[in-house]
């Protein structure tokens, strides 16, 4: 692992103003934004997949803006959530269309899904896991849950079938209402999480079973934030996987699953640097 800053545990306009020791090391010269080039002063594109039981605006809404703020193009694509099989091309194929370089961020299984579909794209000059997965060629989610079987999540889901185009039948996860808060978002208000829970995206089961085909992280260098109270990927399968990737990473501490929202400013710290330190 190349570095860790641990971060107390901030109100999300605390964390608006702050600014990693990552970023301290890195801060270049703004310059225009413009989306598109290689040369040394050209901004990327900033790319964030967001994961389960959530949609693009929930999980990035406060990145997105302090990016736009800050010159950067973003773009925020769905997230199909049917499984690895079906998410990573898709995503692949979002970043086919992108022109010049990208930063590429994932939250939550979005760490998984970029994992695989940045996977020997040159133009992804970054990668930045934000409370997520981030698998190994070959490995299924179910055996890295299962090391470190700390997660809120099996107790939280509701299974709910659904048709599959060749007329077999999928299961659907749903979090319910009354573990919500507590496996995803602990540190928002109620009337936040009330909101998100109404508005929730189910995942396909096949998620945890779908195996890793490729990881981009050995090639990319990696950046990543740890939720120091995450009740749904537990802290040290984090801690585990971001050191396996030599990820720069910053932890928050208190932060829940749902530190992209509730830290938005740190995030949006993390992958500054990590667009300073790759261009």
């Amino acid at each position: 692992m190349r570095r860790t800053v641990v971060h107390r545990g901030l109100t999300a306009a605390a964390a608006t103003g702050t600014v990693v020791a990552t970023v301290l090391a890195t801060t270049a010269s703004a310059t225009p934004a413009t989306g598109t080039g290689t040369g040394a002063g050209t901004r990327p594109t900033v790319v964030l997949v967001h994961g389960g039981f959530a949609d693009a605006s929930t999980s990035w809404e406060g990145v997105v803006e302090r990016l736009q703020d800050g010159g950067y193009r973003v773009i925020a694509p769905a997230n199909p959530l049917r499984g690895l099989t079906t998410d990573a091309p898709y995503i692949r194929s979002v970043l086919a269309a992108v022109e010049g370089p990208v930063v590429l961020a994932g939250h939550s299984y979005g760490g998984a899904v970029i994992t695989n579909a940045a996977a020997g794209n040159p133009n992804v000059k970054a990668l930045v896991y934000v409370a997520a997965s981030v698998p190994d060629r070959g490995e299924r989610l179910s055996e890295l849950f299962g090391r470190y079987p700390q997660s809120e999540l099996p107790q939280a889901v509701e299974e709910v079938p659904f048709p599959n185009p060749d007329g077999t039948t999928g299961t659907d996860l749903y979090l319910k209402p009354d573990k919500f808060r507590s496996a995803f978002a602990a540190d928002l208000p109620r009337s936040v999480t009330h909101l998100m829970h109404a508005t929730q995206r189910p995942m396909s089961a096949s998620f945890l079973t779908d195996p890793t085909l490729a990881a981009a992280w050995r090639d990319t260098p990696s950046w990543a934030v740890v939720a120091g109270a995450d009740k749904a990927i537990p802290p040290a399968l984090q801690r585990f996987m971001y050191d396996r990737a030599a990820a720069d990473t910053v932890e928050v501490k208190g932060a829940s699953h749902a530190v992209v929202i509730s830290h938005s400013g740190t995030v949006t710290d993390v992958i500054e640097a990590a667009d300073h330190a790759t261009r």
